[in-house]
């Protein structure tokens, strides 16, 4: 089992006499992933079965060659010197008070990642895993839009968040709505899809979100795993959703809202419409009509009303009472609205806030 992080704030790993974080590339110069790992496999004179021995192991949250007990011992003490057991360092760690988890890692390069474990009382285990390092869309209310963009991540080390959050207990849930946008990044994705369920995470609770990013949309309603699909809309009408989300510019409301429907059409499943309430811009009562005017009239979609979680932007989360109201007028509309709970406020667990205070640092 990996160590626990403390129960509240920011814990990091010892770092060496230089200062300089760990970073995974210190002693091994390639990192491992499942394509490195088959290709050592095939240099040390293994048969190809023991990769998929080493998979199952990990996707059940071994830490380390060594509990590899089908291995023989040999080849344990091969791997642990050639390869490293993730592609992704731990920088920093916090716990929220609700049991909220937050990683930062680091990938080889030094490029800064997050994920996030959520628990909750009914037994779910959820993780919001990241797809990029940094994020090239801009969203003004975002944290990871402020930060430079690094590059879309790997199949591996978009695994490896949800492995390292496996190792300290088993998981359930998953969605992409870490930093980056998933849709950019949809084959990396896709494939990390079709892996969860041996890591106890069904494709029917695995959820792509995505900020409007109409190619991806397009393409997961005919090809990919059955996982479930949101779209971060944010605002009822073009001027105001382009003010706050700049890819509207690109791909407009009316184009994205459509592509959803259509995914709804063909794969059967309800679209859930993420909706962050930001205090005086998109939570008066006119916007809540106009939000069930572009819905309906087939109630396609499930409304999330999000409590900003502040990232330092200007923006000031909405007033309880506003979104209650706002909630009120969708579901007399037709349109089923719930109120997310927010977590981890205490630990910057929205996206990219640790990331960004890293990189300014």
């Amino acid at each position: 089992m990996a160590p626990h992080p403390v129960q509240a704030g920011l814990t990091r790993p010892a770092r060496p006499r230089d200062g300089r974080a760990p970073r995974a590339d210190r002693c091994h110069t390639e990192p491992v992933d499942l394509k490195r790992l088959e290709t050592t496999m095939a240099e040390l004179g293994q048969p190809s079965y023991r990769t998929g021995q080493v998979w199952e192991w990990l996707a059940r949250g071994a830490g380390s060659f060594d509990e590899m007990t089908n291995l023989p011992a040999g080849l344990r003490a091969d791997l642990a010197e050639r390869l490293p057991i993730s592609t992704l360092a731990v920088d920093a760690s916090a716990r929220s008070v609700d049991g909220t988890e937050k990683a930062l890692f680091l990938t080889a390069e030094g490029r800064p990642v997050e994920a996030v474990l959520m628990r909750y009382r009914d037994g779910r285990r959820s993780l919001c895993l990241s797809s990029q390092s940094g994020c090239p869309l801009t969203c003004t209310f975002c944290a990871t839009g402020t930060m430079k963009f690094g590059r879309n991540l790997t199949e591996s080390e978009i695994l490896d968040q949800a492995l390292h959050f496996r190792r300290i207990e088993p998981v359930n849930h998953a969605v992409f709505m870490g930093m980056g946008e998933p849709m950019m990044n949809l084959d990396n994705v896709l494939a990390v899809c079709e892996r969860l369920p041996e890591i106890g995470i069904a494709n029917s609770h695995t959820t792509i979100s995505t900020v409007g990013w109409l190619p991806g949309i397009q393409r997961i309603t005919h090809e990919g795993p059955a996982v479930r699909l949101a779209l971060s809309l944010h605002a009822p009408n073009e001027e105001l959703r382009s003010k706050i989300m700049p890819v509207n510019d690109r791909y407009s409301m009316r184009e994205v809202v459509d592509a959803a429907r259509e995914w709804r059409r063909i794969r059967r499943r309800k679209v859930f419409i993420e909706y962050l309430m930001l205090d005086g811009v998109n939570d008066t009562p006119e916007l809540a009509h106009e939000l069930a005017d572009l819905l309906l009239p087939k109630n396609d979609f499930k409304v999330n009303l999000i409590p900003y979680n502040p990232t330092g932007t200007v923006y000031r989360g909405s007033p309880r009472e506003s979104i209650d109201r706002f909630r009120s007028i969708l579901m007399s509309r037709g349109i089923h609205a719930t109120v997310r709970l927010t977590r981890g406020r205490d630990i910057d667990a929205a996206c990219g806030q640790l990331a960004a205070k890293a990189a300014a640092a």
